[in-house]
């Protein structure tokens, strides 16, 4: 880390004036801090890592105060870093004078995915291993535990037998249906030859327990008659928001404008989900000669995707088997949740390009079944639906005990934002950066990653051209390396008569007369933000004059002022 950017990082810290998601800052001012196990940890099993800031003290509005022993400081971190943390890990410092004071920076680089936890070894794996949730640290539950110990070899949960059903609770007409298909696929496999019994074997739609054949768990959820007979919770709700928060109600007090569950067999339960997503979306209209053509909020594809991603990728284990898959329909997003985050070494930023399949035998099954391809192809799918439909990329978030798709329904190159951009025909643009430009209007901040994904290009292409963005003043660069971000800055140009800021200001406002405050959280909900970017745009408000902050840290509420 240079001197500058260690200086940005400082300078965002004061900024923001609290701790962020990807640092932690320590006075070290009277010497080591004590617990430096936990962000040691949280850090380490955080894809993107993290920094610890030594030298700022918080309760000082994060001043400078500087290290009292630099050197020392490194040794005692070095040592625990290598003795007591297990995997080990691999410090990096950086130390910097600033208004004569010292500063640290420890870089705490991720450890691989089959590698975490990460967790300090006095402590023991349960009590020492630690997660990064915002800007705080805590200990890790027995099932994100488990989520990473289980991705360390192949689970084998879809393939336990269904005990207490039998040959039965089969739909036979499907079997026959299906084993006549892929004996066409296959002509050379020989097992399928074999008597029908032991076709399913061999396929691990039954299995032979206490000297009885019973279903599988993939064969039960795949060609069951009603698999929920014998796993109540494996199925598919539907919740229909009012307004952007699960808190607004309709004009009546009504929590729910729809509230449905979907149950069956998998391919019965995804097509019916489908279909009452499909007709519960906004729909638009487009006249082509005589003829009109609606057209969905969401694209079909990219919710078929979700859905069915969902119920392939989920977490099957005892841990996660009483959980369900949600899909809650807002005003301005759809949210699709599975139970379980990511497994292997996919990460986010490697979504859409590599594979790694928890559950191995029902993955086949569908893939057999024409409803899944099982090439990794389905992330790309999805990306590829919302950018032919004009709208932002599909978000995605792994919370470890979870996995959540969002889609919105903002479109961006509609007709204001195109007037918008022709303010900008002076500058040297090409289409993909005038999307960029479109899409921080209605967003805090974009990424190297975010811009890849949103204009369809490789990482070097990505930097170059928002580098360009940064050169013609419209935007300004925050953060070096993997912390960089780039935020919308033309304060010179009149962008539009209201701009987003003040229409999401008069959101917040309106929130606030209707509820006396709002929170960090509730914030975050309102506008779809992540927690950071929600905190800074309260505190933009509370700086301004607009609100009045109560509280502290946890505790904070904003008010109207007066």
């Amino acid at each position: 880390m240079t001197c500058e950017e260690l200086q940005q990082l400082i300078t965002e810290v004061q900024q923001s004036r609290c701790e962020l998601a990807d640092i932690e800052v320590k006075s070290a001012h009277g010497g080591t801090p004590q617990r430096l196990y936990e962000p040691l940890s949280a850090f380490a099993n955080r894809t993107e890592g993290g920094v610890i800031l030594f030298g700022l003290d918080e309760s000082r509005n994060f001043e400078i105060v500087g290290v009292g022993n630099a050197h020392r400081l490194q040794e005692e971190i070095s040592h625990l870093a290598w003795a007591d943390m297990e995997p080990q890990i691999r410090p990096e410092f950086t130390v910097e004078l600033f208004e004569g004071k010292t500063v640290v920076a420890l870089e705490v680089s991720s450890i691989p995915a089959d590698k975490r936890p990460c967790h300090y070894k006095n402590a023991g794996l349960q009590k020492g291993s630690y997660i990064r949730i915002g800007n705080t640290n805590r200990v890790m539950t027995d099932y994100e535990i488990f989520g990473y110990v289980s991705a360390q070899s192949q689970p084998t949960f879809d393939e336990e037998p269904i005990t207490e059903a039998t040959l039965e609770d089969l739909d036979r007409d499907k079997l026959n249906v299906f084993l006549e298909r892929i004996r066409k696929d296959r002509p050379k496999a020989a097992y399928l030859k074999q008597p029908f019994e032991q076709v399913l074997k061999h396929l691990k739609i039954v299995r032979t327990y206490d000297g009885t054949l019973h279903p599988t768990l993939a064969g039960i959820l795949a060609f069951g008659s009603y698999p929920q007979t014998f796993e109540p919770q494996l199925v598919i709700t539907f919740l229909h928001y009012f307004g952007a928060t699960e808190t607004e109600k309709t004009p009546r007090g009504e929590r729910f404008l729809d509230n449905r569950k979907f149950e069956g067999p998998i391919p019965e339960m995804v097509e019916d989900a489908v279909n009452h997503v499909m007709a519960s979306i906004r729909k638009g209209s487009l006249i082509e000669g005589l003829y009109r053509r609606d057209i969905p909020e969401y694209p079909e594809e990219a919710i078929r995707e979700a859905i069915v991603n969902a119920v392939a990728h989920r977490d099957y284990s005892n841990f996660a088997r009483g959980s369900y898959i949600q899909i809650r329909l807002f005003a301005d997003r759809m949210e699709i949740q599975s139970p379980g985050g990511l497994y292997g070494t996919v990460t986010l930023e490697t979504l859409d390009e590599e594979q790694s399949t928890r559950n191995r035998t029902l993955v086949r099954l569908l893939e057999d079944l024409n409803l899944v391809e099982n090439r990794g192809s389905g992330i790309k799918a999805m990306l590829g639906a919302m950018r032919s439909a004009n709208l932002e990329p599909p978000r995605f978030q792994d919370r470890r005990s979870s996995f959540v798709v969002t889609m919105r329904n903002l479109t961006l190159m509609n007709t204001e934002a195109i007037a918008w951009l022709n303010r900008f025909a002076d500058k040297p643009l090409n289409d993909r950066q005038r999307l960029a430009l479109v899409y921080l209007r209605h967003n805090q901040q974009i990424t190297n990653f975010d811009y890849q994904r949103l204009a369809h290009v490789d990482s070097v292409t990505a930097t170059r051209e928002l580098r360009g963005l940064v050169q013609t003043g419209l935007t300004s660069q925050h953060s070096s390396r993997r912390w960089t971000h780039y935020t919308l800055n033309v304060p010179d140009i009149d962008t539009v008569e209201v701009s987003l800021p003040l229409l999401l200001e008069d959101k917040v406002l309106d929130y606030v007369r209707r509820h006396g405050f709002i929170t960090r959280k509730q914030c975050a909900e309102l506008l779809n933000l992540e927690d950071i970017p929600a905190r800074k745009f309260l505190f933009r408000m509370r700086d301004k004059g607009i609100l009045k902050q109560t509280g502290y840290k946890r505790g904070s509420q904003y008010v109207l002022p007066g």
